[in-house]
């Protein structure tokens, strides 16, 4: 089904459905018909490839996507949108709906039992509200995919892509890192939704790395080192730290130093390797 973005078909559907967007799942539905094809374009939505879509609105994405992908699994947690996605992606058989919350779905026996034989990737329009959580369940689920591809608010696309050792730098910008290769692709302003948001938004992909970049003792550890280190982000470092890991500030700072690091050095200004001494030496610390 065509004109998927034009917002006189949109709403023809919805009334006929009797849809009304939901604030509290997040919905804004992209009304602007370059923005989808780019997405799955650089999404990796192509011959070969299989794609998990999260959210689906009325199915402008899920349309591209099947377009070019062998096979698009799409989780959709909102079941009033079910029976309109019977009707927008009814020429595609392709396409699979699975109406569920995609963070209690088991993603490795979707991809077991739907991609055989195809690479995977994700693209997805993900609700600005459950961004991270979302992309940290994909990642930590260690899924056998190539990348995922998602639009999200600019402000959390930002930190989720900025350099590590630059202001811009979260604990999500470190863990992305520890996964994935992040980029961000392009950026997307309000009015290209409907209803509008009040922030804009942008294009980020995560290409899924084989091996993580560096070395940690425990990974558990590692990842509780790097939200206790921004845990106070107008504190430094070592008293960050000290503070969310319940140890002595000298033998935090022990650490540091011994690390390479200055006392005084603020976690924004860590790199991943930095961050990964840092946790090796603090557990080795506990350990003894």
């Amino acid at each position: 089904m065509e004109n998927l973005t034009n917002i006189s078909v949109i709403k023809d559907i919805f009334e006929r459905h009797g849809f009304t967007f939901s604030k509290a799942l997040g919905q804004n539905f992209i009304v602007n018909p370059s923005v989808c094809p780019k997405i799955a374009e650089m999404g990796n939505a192509k011959a070969g490839f299989g794609v998990i879509e999260i959210g689906t609105g009325v199915g402008v994405l899920t349309h591209e996507l099947a377009k070019r992908a062998d096979k698009v699994v799409a989780v959709e947690i909102d079941s009033r949108l079910i029976p309109i996605l019977d009707e927008t992606l009814s020429e595609h058989n392709n396409v699979k709906i699975i109406n569920a919350d995609v963070m209690q779905t088991d993603l490795k026996k979707v991809i077991e039992e739907n991609f055989s034989g195809l690479d995977v990737a994700v693209c997805a329009n993900l609700p600005y509200y459950i961004t991270s959580p979302i992309i940290m369940y994909l990642l930590e689920s260690r899924l056998p995919i190539r990348s995922i591809t998602v639009m999200v608010q600019k402000e959390a696309g930002t930190r989720l892509c900025a350099k590590m050792g630059s202001r811009e730098c979260g604990a999500v910008t470190a863990a992305v890192n520890y996964y994935a290769k992040p980029s961000l692709l392009f950026n997307v302003s309000r009015g290209n939704f409907m209803p509008a948001p009040n922030v804009d938004s942008c294009v980020i992909r995560l290409d899924i790395l084989d091996t993580p970049p560096v070395e940690v003792s425990d990974e558990k550890y590692f990842f509780k080192v790097v939200r206790g280190s921004f845990s106070q982000r107008r504190k430094n470092l070592a008293n960050s730290l000290s503070s969310a890991m319940g140890m002595e500030k000298a033998t935090v700072i022990n650490a540091i130093r011994e690390a390479g690091l200055s006392e005084n050095i603020r976690p924004e200004q860590l790199s991943l390797q930095q961050f990964a001494d840092v946790s090796n030496r603090l557990m080795k610390i506990e350990r003894v």
